[in-house]
């Protein structure tokens, strides 16, 4: 698919996972018609290159808040001159501890690990074998120069390691899955604390948007109120069809459907349907322990009055998607559960808050909308 290039996506080091064809359009702004420009340029180039046609300067505040420094350089000066000295003449690359340096032609590059051998001992850092490559000659990084010009290749990957410290890039971690859990791998998330209200409307919240549930205890409860029709509809749900979890009514009916990598799915229901008037709906989830992935048994309630029961097995134990979203009152990517389609996920009802809790239940759940809204002005 990338021939000639070595390699594919997530190897960061070489032209195959790296290098691709830009097309450029501006009928206005570029003369000549079907050019071809060898400069070297960057995904980071395309905000300047576009800041400069449309003559914007570049932003130094957005909403009150201060911007850091655009890192690219503007393709403009190419556009109508083909000769024109390259002006992004370094740049380093760095997924998965496969890394790479681009400085005037020249390319230094090391492959630390395989895409597709995910079970395997990876060799240390100090270890990984750099090769050199000249661009002006070699564009397809077909003949490696390390043997025959080892000061050369020293002096790129010093220039990777200046790089690398200056775009924070050190230190590497050599971790795979658990990277994508920010509990396993250290990392800050947007949210703070073991609870999240979510309210009607909101949607489109990625993974690291909502309170982390993997691999632990928790709690979803919602107060919706229900019109004189049978409940119908998503509540609320994280993930799609290939991994996540959805609270939804069907035929009038609570329902929770844990969906594990789209290989088998766990549905819970309640015993009877949501009666008409303002309720409380609550799932709990009591985690089995003892490691990652573990199942757990499902609890559901009806105004604090247990309604059903379930089982599962086991659970997501890194991240469910990569592009999939949490979303309140509908579902607007994949279908966590056939119960229900993108087009027929729009809950039938009103949805007033949508509470998530890790660990024990500290009956928080139990305090109104209105309480806790009356508690937050009085802390103003």
């Amino acid at each position: 698919m990338d021939t000639p290039y070595q390699w594919t996506k997530q190897v960061a080091s070489h032209w195959g996972g790296t290098r691709n064809g830009t097309i450029v359009h501006w009928p206005k702004g570029v003369k000549e018609k079907g050019a071809i420009r060898s400069q070297f340029h960057h995904v980071i180039d395309v905000a300047p290159t576009i800041l400069e046609a449309a003559g914007i300067p570049e932003p130094l505040i957005v909403n009150g808040v201060m911007q850091s420094p655009l890192e690219g350089k503007s393709m403009l000066y190419s556009f109508n001159d083909a000769t024109s000295p390259e002006q992004h003449d370094l740049q380093y690359f760095e997924m998965f501890g496969n890394r790479g340096i681009y400085h005037k032609g020249w390319s230094a590059v090391t492959k630390h690990r395989t895409p597709w051998l995910t079970i395997v001992k990876l060799p240390a850092f100090d270890n990984d074998v750099w090769e050199l490559y000249d661009g002006s000659k070699d564009w397809s990084q077909a003949h490696d120069l390390s043997k025959q010009m080892p000061e050369k290749l020293r002096e790129l990957q010093r220039l990777w390691l200046i790089e690398a410290t200056k775009y924070n890039v050190i230190p590497l971690d050599d971790r795979g899955l658990e990277r994508a859990n920010p509990d396993l791998a250290g990392r800050p998330t947007l949210i703070k604390g073991n609870s999240q209200q979510l309210f009607a409307g909101m949607g489109r919240l990625s993974e690291n948007s909502v309170v982390n549930i993997k691999d632990k205890s928790w709690s979803v409860t919602a107060d919706i109120e229900i019109s004189g029709k049978a409940a119908e509809g998503v509540i609320v749900h994280q993930g799609g069809k290939f991994g996540g979890w959805s609270l939804y009514a069907k035929a009038g009916k609570a329902k929770f459907a844990y969906n594990l990598f789209g290989m088998k799915l766990f549905t819970i229901e309640a015993e009877k349907q949501i009666p008409a008037g303002k309720h409380q709906v609550r799932m709990e989830f009591k985690y089995d322990g003892g490691g990652l992935g573990k199942g757990g048994n499902v609890v559901l309630y009806y105004d604090g009055k247990k309604t059903g029961a379930g089982r599962i097995d086991a659970t997501v134990p890194m991240a469910f998607s990569g592009d999939e979203t949490c979303d309140i009152g509908h579902d607007t990517g994949t279908n966590v559960s056939p119960d229900y389609s993108t087009e027929t996920s729009e809950f039938n009802s009103k949805i007033r808050l949508v509470q998530i809790d890790l660990g024990t239940d500290s009956h928080e759940h139990l305090i109104t909308p209105e309480d806790r809204h009356r508690v937050a002005m009085a802390r103003q």
